[in-house]
Parts: C-alpha cells; sequence; structure tokens
C-alpha cells in the first residue's frame, strides 16, 4: 500500500522521470508508470508522423478476468513500483472483447484494456482534463476502435482522451442467485467503474488531471454514465466531475424471475447444472467454444445490467433513484439525443405499422411489463393519426415517438432536471439534428437516427467494424462544431466557452433550453444552422409521465 501511495504521489507532482530510470523506445515516445511503461504512436490516422497527437492503445486496467476471476468483479493490477519493468509496446488497439452474436474466433476474454490520445507536446504536471468515453451497442457489442478519438485532441490540444473495453453480454452482466454466491452481477459496469479509476491513478503521467475527468457515452454508453451517476444510490462519491450522456439508451431492467431464466438458458446451452455452486463451477471451467453457444442461446438485450440488491451496484431502477435524488450530486452535466432517435426502434420501416394494432405490438414488444390499463393510456398521449388534431401524421410517425420518448428522449430531461433541482449549475442539454448521411442513403425514410452524432464525433464513423466515411464541406463543421461542445465542456464546465466561434451560445438547461445542432445544407462550410430552441410542452408533458411509469422498468 506505501509503495501505491508514494507512486500516486510521484505521479501527481510530475516527478516520475526524475525519481525513476528514464526508459525509452526507439519505436516511439513512452510513458513510464512506475510498475509498467508504454511507447505510443505519433503517427496521425493518415500516415503523417509527427502529429500533434500521441496515441496509447490496449493498456491493461486490471488482471485479465479469466479462470477463476470469470465471472467475477475486475481485480486490480499490481501496480507497485517495479524496477525490472520494459517498454511494452502500445501502438495498437487491444483485442475486442466477445460479442453477440457469438463467433468462435471473433472477440477475447482477456480484452480489458484502455486507448489514450494525448498531445503529443503534453507532459506529466499538465493537468490537462480528460474526457472517458464508453462505447454503446447495447451492452452486447461494440468496442474501442469503432471510437477513435484521435480528432477530440487534434481539434483541441488542451485536452486528454481516453476509451475503454468493457466485457459485454455473458461475460459482464450475467446474474441469477447461483451467481450472486459465487460471482459478481454488472460485471461490466464494474469494469468501467476500474477502467475511470485506474485513469485517477495513473492519468497524470500523460499530462492530465485526475480531478478533472468528464465521462461521456452514447447509447448503451449513455446508459453507463447514468449507471455510473447513480451506482450504489449516490452513497459514494463519483470518481468524475463531469458527465456527457447521448440518447440514454435503456432496455426494461429484468424482473427475478426473468433474471434465472436467462441463466438457466446460458446453463442449459453449455451443458452445465442449473443452479447452486456446481453451475458456477461448470461455466467457469468451461472453455470459450461451449459458451459461446450460451452466448447464442440468449435473446438479444435480454443480458444486460440488473438491479442486484439495496447495496449493489444498481440498487434500483435508474428513473427512481433519480427521482429520490440517489444519485451524485455536484455533477456537471449534458444530457440529450438526436432528433429521430426512436426511428431505429419502431418496428421497421413506415410500411410495417398501419394500424393501432401495430403500434400496440410494437410497444409491447419492449415493455413486456406493461399493463393494459397503461397501455392505454400511452395511446391517448399519442393519439391515431386517424383522430382529428393528432400531431402524428401516421402510424409509424406515432410508433418511432413512443419509442423516442421511452427509450432516449425522456431520461435526458428527468437527470437534468433532478440535477438542476439539487442546486446543479452547468446544466445543459440538446438535440441533434443532423443525420448520418450513410445510413440516411440505405433509409431514405429516416431522419436524424439513432447514433447519427456518433458519426461526427469518430471521423465519420458508420457503426460497422470499423468504417469511416468522409465528411463533405457542410457536414466537416458538424462534426467541428459537436466536438468543440464537447471538448469545452470537458475543460471548464461550460461547453459555450471554447466552442467553434460560428456555433450558438449554449444556454443553461433552466426554463428547458437546448442546443439544436443542425447543418447549414445551403452553406460553403463556413458554419452549421444551429439554434436554440425550448423544449415542446407537448414533450415535456409526455416525459413527466414516462419517468413515473415503472412498468417500463428503466
Amino acid at each position: 500500500m506505501i509503495y501505491r501511495l508514494l507512486l500516486g504521489f510521484f505521479a501527481s507532482v510530475g516527478l516520475s522521470k526524475a525519481s525513476w530510470s528514464p526508459l525509452s523506445s526507439p519505436l516511439g515516445p513512452v510513458v513510464d508508470l512506475g510498475y509498467a511503461a508504454y511507447v505510443g504512436n505519433a503517427t496521425s490516422p493518415t500516415g503523417v508522423a509527427n502529429s500533434s497527437v500521441t496515441f496509447f492503445g490496449g493498456i491493461p486496467y486490471v488482471e485479465p478476468p479469466l479462470g477463476d476471476l470469470r465471472f467475477r468483479a475486475p481485480k486490480q493490477l499490481d501496480e507497485r513500483y517495479n524496477s525490472s519493468r520494459v517498454v511494452s509496446d502500445a501502438r495498437n488497439w487491444g483485442p475486442t472483447c466477445v460479442q453477440q452474436p457469438a463467433v468462435e474466433g471473433v472477440g477475447v476474454e482477456d480484452c480489458l484494456s484502455l486507448n489514450i490520445w494525448k498531445p503529443s507536446k503534453a507532459k506529466p504536471g499538465d493537468k490537462l482534463p480528460v474526457v472517458i468515453y464508453i462505447h454503446g451497442g447495447g451492452f452486447f457489442f461494440g468496442s474501442s476502435p469503432q471510437f477513435p478519438m484521435y480528432d477530440w485532441v487534434a481539434q483541441n490540444q488542451q485536452v486528454v482522451a481516453v476509451s475503454m473495453n468493457y466485457r459485454l453480454h455473458l461475460f459482464g452482466f450475467l446474474d441469477g442467485l447461483a451467481l450472486r454466491a459465487d460471482g459478481t452481477p454488472n460485471a461490466g459496469l464494474l469494469d468501467q467503474r476500474a477502467a475511470i479509476e485506474w485513469v485517477r491513478r495513473h492519468i497524470s503521467a500523460f499530462g492530465g488531471d485526475p480531478k478533472k475527468l468528464t465521462i461521456a457515452g452514447e447509447s448503451a454508453g449513455g446508459a453507463s454514465v447514468v449507471l455510473q451517476a447513480t451506482a450504489y444510490g449516490g452513497t459514494r462519491s463519483a470518481p468524475f466531475k463531469r458527465a456527457i450522456a447521448q440518447s440514454i439508451g435503456l432496455y426494461p431492467l429484468p424482473l427475478d424471475s426473468e433474471i434465472e431464466q436467462v441463466f438457466n438458458n446460458v446453463t442449459t446451452a453449455a451443458g452445465c447444472p442449473s443452479g447452486g455452486a456446481e453451475a458456477m463451477a461448470c461455466l467457469r471451467s468451461a472453455p470459450l467454444s461451449t459458451l459461446i453457444k450460451s452466448i447464442n442461446n440468449v435473446r438479444t438485450n435480454f443480458l444486460a445490467p440488473t438491479i442486484d440488491g439495496p447495496r449493489g451496484f444498481i440498487p434500483d431502477l435508474p428513473s427512481k433513484l433519480i427521482t429520490a435524488r440517489k444519485f451524485s450530486p455536484g455533477l456537471d452535466l449534458i444530457a440529450g439525443h438526436c432528433t429521430n432517435d426512436g426511428q431505429n426502434f419502431a418496428g421497421g420501416n413506415p410500411a410495417n405499422l398501419k394500424s393501432d394494432a401495430d403500434v400496440v405490438a410494437t410497444i409491447l414488444k419492449r415493455y413486456r411489463h406493461m399493463t393494459n390499463s397503461t397501455l392505454q393510456k400511452v395511446l391517448e398521449l399519442y393519439p391515431s393519426p386517424n383522430v382529428t388534431g393528432s400531431p402524428f401524421a401516421t402510424q409509424y410517425d406515432r410508433t418511432w415517438t413512443i419509442m423516442q420518448d421511452t427509450i432516449f428522449g425522456c431520461m435526458d430531461q428527468h437527470w437534468a432536471n433532478a440535477t438542476i433541482s439539487r442546486g446543479g449549475k452547468n446544466v445543459y442539454s440538446y438535440r441533434f439534428n443532423v443525420p448520418n448521411p450513410v445510413t440516411r442513403a440505405a433509409n431514405p425514410f429516416m431522419g436524424a437516427m439513432h447514433a447519427s452524432d456518433v458519426y461526427y464525433m469518430f471521423n465519420g464513423a458508420t457503426g460497422t467494424t470499423p468504417f469511416f466515411a468522409p465528411f463533405n464541406v457542410t457536414e466537416k463543421p458538424v462534426a467541428e462544431e459537436i466536438l468543440g461542445y464537447w471538448t469545452s465542456f470537458s475543460q471548464l464546465g461550460d461547453p459555450s466557452a471554447r466552442k467553434m466561434p460560428f456555433s450558438p451560445k449554449w444556454p443553461s438547461f433552466s426554463g428547458a433550453r437546448r442546443v439544436v445542432m443542425s447543418e447549414d445544407l445551403n452553406g460553403n462550410g463556413a458554419s452549421t444552422a444551429s439554434f436554440v430552441e425550448v423544449v415542446p410542452l407537448a414533450e415535456s408533458t409526455r416525459c413527466r409521465w414516462w419517468m413515473g411509469q415503472n412498468e417500463t422498468r428503466v
């Protein structure tokens, strides 16, 4: 313990190189952590040497979750000073975690690593603010290479950026009575927390400030941001100062009976006993090839975060924890969503949704706990296009708006309002109103669909692994704008302080005001068409109702 405290002290005051024998490598710049050292890559994504950004990838932040550590909380590395340390190659990404659907040879269990982008000139003691990105993918797919943060640091040389891999699906979110007796639920969320804690301990060696951490994420990553902020019911201080939650994507959290049913599906496919110590021993000894069968024997989204008890990481539904003010106080917050997030979850295209029955089927497919009386209230709040005065032109518009509000569009307002009610000052909301052009070309009926903002944040990321499309002249300022807002907020808690000159000043969420990020389709690449709006009363009214409905299990 004394060694670790001394190590942290030396790193925090920038004395690492003066205190330890300097290490170097002909491969590139070296960062020495005392227990380990890493050589990074100072080449830009286009292959240009001597770039302004240096990348360190695939850095382990905990022990490999193998053998007896499978299905358990992550175990911290031995970070005591090591005089025999050698320089490890960190110029590339670490391996991807096992995904769903699982395919043998794609993804590994030993995948818990993080990636760091720093200004090449940054040195220990510079105390630059740090933004940590948590990728989305429904808690069952996704990986770091899909979300490169080079552009964040290239555009703003006053921040350090970090991304992480965390355990997904079976390995990150298996739960059940047998596991709770001999394992840890929500291991994937604990991985995220361990990565954040590693950053706090070591980011000063990369020029970062451990006291100025911002966590950010979209979809399941946005849900992760909420879950990290409500962790342990707010009884423990959050290891970060700011949060950016984008299109907060929570699938209905399961009932205890559903958790046991999923556990039984897993053990049955693996040929293991259905419960008790024998079940966990069997699952821990099973080869990955066997557990791939278990992964593919579980319905998508049914292995994800669970309520794991009053003393667990998720002691209650996040919506209820926020209502009860059981979340980390004092956080600066940005929370928002895409204009048409719900279109990806409406059950197909407009031709598939023609009647009230189609709408009901879509709702019940997602919200399996909904009572008939609640369903009738939903249909009243979102009147059929056949009803005079309905704001919906088609059943498709009606359906995607319901999915929008319940999955993505209301939790951001709920959290922002609750943060303000607790005295929060730096609280902001947004609506991202620019479509992903690659997705829209394949689905012309869609607008600014789910993950449109991700496309602009990560150099034209399309969601495939990894594929990036080039920006046209009017898309480029959209990317510059959102990165300008995000990195400015990470620096100072104010998205306007270091925004792009052409971006509108972003007001606080008091008065339900939010920025609408929009593309100037008729422009010459010199600006965007973004503006400020007040959240429509009908939207905020629907959201207040939804956030009080426990049947959605979010």
